[in-house]
C-alpha cells in the first residue's frame, strides 16, 4: 500500500524537526555539562597587603590602628561581637579579628582589647576573658585581585558557608518551590503574579532560581522568545544533571549584585563585603533583606545610589520573611526600625593600588613557576604597607600641585618607590600623580636620565681604590674628546670652578667637574663594574657623559641601586611578595633569591657618611625643612640636562625612598632635584614614622677631627672642624697624592692619634 505523498512529507518534516531539536538540545546539554563539570569559575588570585602585627611596646597610636582596621574593611560598631568589627573609646580599641590562613597555618578570629598611651601600645588582652596577649597578627587588607574575566570578581562560598537565614529569605522571595520543581514552574509564575497583584508591586519573581542562574551563567538579558525557550530547556537540563544544593550554591555565587566602579560585583559573598564589610555569616536580618531585595534590580535598589528605594524594598522583604515564619514579630520590628548603614569606602576594592599591583604581577612571573600560577584561588600576601602607600599617594599628588602653582608649570608627573632599608621589602609604589589611574606605570617603565644620582657609584669606586674622604679632587674646566661625539665640555651647575676640593665635599656639593676628573682618573670600566655590582643592568654605555648621569633608569631600577648602598654593600633582592598560597592554603615555593655582599663594608660606610653630609650641608640641606637633623638622612639629589628630570634618593634608619618628577613629553620642568623631588621626599618621610640612620661602623673604621680648610688633623675644640671616618691604616689625610703613588701606610703612631680623637 502506497502512503499518500503529503503524509510522507509531514512525517519526514516532523522527523527532521525532532532530529534538529534533539541535536540542539544535545548542544545545550553539552554546553551546560562542560561548564559545570569543570571549573565553574576561574577564581581570582586575591592580593593582600602585609599583615599588621601588634604587641605591647609597639610605636602605634590608636588613630593609626583604627586607620589600619578601616583599610582592612573593618566596620565600627557600638558592641563588637562578631569578626570584622571594632570600636574606639579614647585610648582603648576593641576589635574582633577575622579568620585568615597564613603560611604557618590558620590564624583564628579572636576578640582583642588594645590599650594605648603616648603613641604606643601598652597592653593587649582577649576581650572575652581578659587573658594577656603578647602578639596579635591581624588579617591583612585586601587590595585587589587578578581575574581572567575583565572587571569581574567574586568571593566563592561553599554550601556549608551559606547562612540558613540567607537561604530561607532568598527562596521565600525568589522561588518558594525551589526544592519541588524541575527547573521550570508554571505554578510559581501564577503564584508570583497573584502575590505581586496583592502587594501592588513586584515582591516575588516568576522565574525559578534555576532559570535565573541559566540567564546569568549562560545567556544574557536580551528579551526574546528564543532566549526564554533556551532558558527553559537549559533549566530542565541543569536540574537533570545536578543536585538542588549545587544549583543553589552556584546561584548564590553567580548572581549580579551591583557595580563597584569598573568592577562587577558578583555573588552574595563579595556583596556582603562590598556593602557592609561583613562576611555573609556575620550579616544581620536587615542586611540579608537588603541583599536579597537587590536581586530584583541591583542598580535600581542600590543602597548607595538609591537609599530610599532600597529601604522600601528591604522592608517589603522583611514583612515577607515574617509572613513565611522566617523571623518573629520582635525581630521584624527591630530590623524595620534599624536604618541601613552602608560601609564607607575610600577606594575601589577592585584595584586599590594599581602601580603596586602591576609590580606584583611582574614579580609573580619572574619568581614563580608558570604552572603554579595557573592554579585557581591563589592567596598572595604582599609587602605593601597600606598607610605608607596612602601617604605616598597623597604627598606626591599634593606636592606636585603646589609646585605647579608656584612655578607656573603644568603636566608634571612623578613616581615613588619606598622600601625597607635592610631587607628590601617594597612598602609603596606610586606610578603617577593620580593613584587610581591604571595606565603607564612610571615607577617601573619611565626610563629617564638620572643626573647626579650616578655620582655615589663613582665616589664609591674611588673609596674602594685607595681614596679617602679628604683627598683633594681638582674641580676645574676640562675638555674631553670622546672619539665619537666630538668634544665635550662639562660645567658645574653654578657655572663656576672651585679648585682643589676634598672628596667628601665634591660629592656633597655635587660638583660636576671634580666628578668627571675623578671618574676619568679611575677609568670608566671600573665605574661600570661598580655599577653592576650594586645591581645596575648591563646597558651602561662607556661614554664620559655617563659620569654626569647620562643614563636612563626607572625609579625602581634606581631604588635597586641605592638599596645595595643602604644595606651596607649587600645586594638585597627587593621583594613585593611575601607569600603565595594555593587554594588549599599550601605555600608555593619561589625561585631562590639570595643576599650577597657586593661591596666591602668599610668603603660603603665612608660613602654613606658622605651622603649624610650631602643632606646636612650639601645639595640636600633644604631637607631640614621637613626632617629633623636627628634623623641623619643619607641622600643624593639628581637633575638632568635642561631641568627635565628631578630626582631624590635617600634613606633613613629603616626606609629607602626614591622620587622622580618630570613631564611625559620630556620638556623642562624648571625643577632641580632639590626644588622638586626632594620636597616630595621630605613630605613623605615627614608623614611616616621613621627611625634615625645610625650607621654601625665596621671594626676597621676610625674617626678624627679635621680642619676643613687645611684638611690637617684638628681637635674637637677647634673653632672650625669636621669629624670624618677613615679606614684604619690609610695614609695621613691631607696629602694630595693620588692612588698609584708611593703611599706607605703609617701604622702604630697614626692609629694611636685616631684613637685619641675617636
Amino acid at each position: 500500500m502506497r502512503l499518500p505523498s503529503k503524509f510522507v512529507i509531514v512525517v519526514t518534516a516532523a522527523a527532521a524537526v525532532l532530529l534538529l531539536s534533539a541535536s540542539y538540545i544535545f548542544h545545550l546539554d553539552h554546553l551546560i555539562r562542560s561548564r559545570f563539570d569543570g571549573k565553574r569559575w576561574l577564581l581570582p588570585a586575591v592580593i593582600y597587603a602585609r599583615p599588621l602585627e601588634i604587641y605591647p611596646g609597639l610605636q602605634l597610636s590608636s588613630a593609626q590602628l583604627v586607620h589600619e582596621l578601616q583599610l582592612a574593611d573593618y566596620r565600627r560598631e557600638k558592641q563588637v561581637i562578631s569578626p570584622g568589627g571594632y570600636n574606639q573609646q579614647g585610648d582603648t580599641v576593641k576589635l574582633f579579628s577575622r579568620d585568615f590562613h597564613f603560611a604557618d597555618g590558620l590564624q583564628a578570629a579572636e576578640p582583642v582589647t588594645v590599650k594605648f598611651s603616648r603613641g604606643a601600645i601598652t597592653s593587649l588582652s582577649r576581650t572575652d576573658n581578659g587573658q594577656s596577649l603578647s602578639l596579635v597578627r591581624l588579617d591583612p587588607a585586601r587590595i585587589g585581585s587578578f581575574h581572567p574575566r575583565s572587571h569581574e570578581d567574586r568571593i566563592v562560598l561553599t554550601r556549608d558557608e551559606l547562612p540558613d537565614l540567607l537561604i530561607k529569605t532568598l527562596l521565600a522571595v525568589e522561588d518558594q518551590n525551589f526544592y519541588s520543581h524541575s527547573g521550570f514552574s508554571l505554578r510559581g509564575i501564577f503564584r508570583a503574579l497573584l502575590a505581586n497583584i496583592r502587594a501592588g508591586e513586584t515582591v516575588q519573581g516568576g522565574s525559578t532560581l534555576t532559570q535565573q542562574l541559566v540567564k546569568n551563567f549562560f545567556l544574557n538579558n536580551q528579551r526574546s522568545l528564543r532566549r526564554k525557550i533556551n532558558e527553559a530547556i537549559m533549566a530542565l537540563l541543569l536540574e537533570f544533571h545536578y543536585s538542588k544544593d549545587e544549583i543553589l550554591t552556584a546561584y548564590v555565587n553567580e548572581i549580579f549584585m551591583g557595580q563597584d566602579g569598573s568592577r562587577a560585583v558578583h555573588g552574595f559573598g563579595l556583596a556582603a563585603r562590598f556593602y557592609f564589610r561583613r562576611d555573609p555569616a556575620d550579616l544581620d536580618t536587615g542586611q540579608i533583606a537588603v541583599l536579597v531585595g537587590m536581586v530584583k534590580g541591583p542598580s535600581y535598589y542600590n543602597p548607595l545610589k538609591n537609599p530610599k528605594r532600597c529601604l522600601k524594598r528591604r522592608n517589603l522583604v522583611l514583612r515577607l520573611m515574617r509572613e513565611q515564619g522566617i523571623i518573629d514579630e520582635p525581630n521584624l520590628q527591630r530590623a524595620i526600625n534599624t536604618p541601613i548603614k552602608i560601609a564607607a569606602r575610600s577606594t575601589s576594592g577592585f584595584n586599590r593600588f594599581p602601580a603596586f599591583l602591576d609590580l606584583v604581577r611582574r614579580r609573580l612571573r619572574r619568581d614563580y613557576r608558570k604552572e603554579d600560577l595557573t592554579t585557581d584561588g591563589l592567596t598572595i600576601i604582599t609587602t605593601l604597607d597600606p598607610q605608607a602607600q596612602l601617604e605616598v599617594e597623597a604627598r606626591l599628588k599634593g606636592t606636585i600641585s603646589r609646585l605647579e602653582k608656584h612655578r607656573r608649570v603644568k603636566n608634571i608627573e612623578g613616581a615613588v618607590v619606598v622600601s625597607r632599608r635592610e631587607n628590601g621589602e617594597i612598602l609603596a609604589v606610586a606610578g603617577g600623580r593620580d593613584p587610581i589611574q591604571n595606565g603607564f606605570n612610571r615607577a617601573l617603565d619611565a626610563h629617564r636620565s638620572i643626573g647626579s644620582l650616578i655620582k655615589p657609584v663613582i665616589y664609591l669606586t674611588a673609596l674602594e681604590n685607595g681614596y679617602t674622604l679628604v683627598d683633594l679632587i681638582e674641580d676645574r674646566e676640562l675638555t674631553i674628546d670622546d672619539g665619537k661625539n666630538g668634544k665635550w665640555q662639562p660645567e658645574n651647575f653654578d657655572k663656576k670652578t672651585h679648585g682643589p676640593v676634598p672628596l667628601y665635599q665634591a660629592l656633597a656639593q655635587s660638583y660636576n667637574l671634580a666628578t668627571v676628573k675623578l671618574g676619568l682618573d679611575l677609568g670608566l670600566k671600573k665605574i661600570k663594574q661598580t655599577y653592576r655590582r650594586l645591581g645596575g643592568n648591563d646597558n651602561l654605555q662607556l661614554y664620559p657623559s655617563m659620569l654626569l648621569g647620562a643614563i636612563d633608569m626607572s625609579p625602581l631600577e634606581v631604588s635597586r641601586l641605592y638599596q645595595t648602598l643602604a644595606a651596607g654593600g649587600f645586594l638585597v633582592p627587593q621583594r613585593a611578595i611575601d607569600t603565595v598560597l594555593s587554594a588549599d592554603h599550601k605555600v608555593l615555593s619561589r625561585f631562590s633569591l639570595s643576599v650577597e655582599q657586593r661591596v666591602d663594608s668599610e668603603p660603603v660606610y665612608l660613602l654613606n657618611t658622605a651622603l649624610q653630609e650631602a643632606v646636612r650641608q650639601g645639595t640636600g640641606k633644604s631637607l631640614a625643612a621637613y626632617v629633623a637633623d636627628s634623623c641623619k638622612v643619607a641622600g643624593k639629589t639628581g637633575t638632568s640636562n635642561d631641568l627635565r628630570d628631578s630626582w631624590f634618593a635617600g634613606f633613613t634608619g629603616d626606609m629607602l625612598c626614591v622620587v622622580w618628577l618630570g613631564r611625559d613629553d620630556n620638556k623642562p620642568t624648571g625643577l632641580t632635584g632639590a626644588t622638586g623631588a626632594l620636597q616630595v621626599w621630605g613630605e613623605i618621610i615627614a608623614g611616616l614614622q621613621v627611625k634615625p640612620l645610625d650607621l654601625p661602623p665596621p671594626p676597621d673604621i676610625k674617626w678624627a677631627w679635621f680642619d676643613p680648610d687645611t684638611l690637617e688633623l684638628s681637635t674637637r675644640f677647634a673653632r672650625s672642624r669636621i669629624k670624618l671616618p677613615f679606614i684604619a691604616g690609610t695614609v695621613q689625610p691631607g696629602q694630595p697624592e693620588r692612588p698609584g703613588a708611593d703611599r706607605t701606610p703609617i701604622k702604630g703612631f697614626f692609629d694611636r692619634i685616631f684613637g685619641w680623637f675617636d
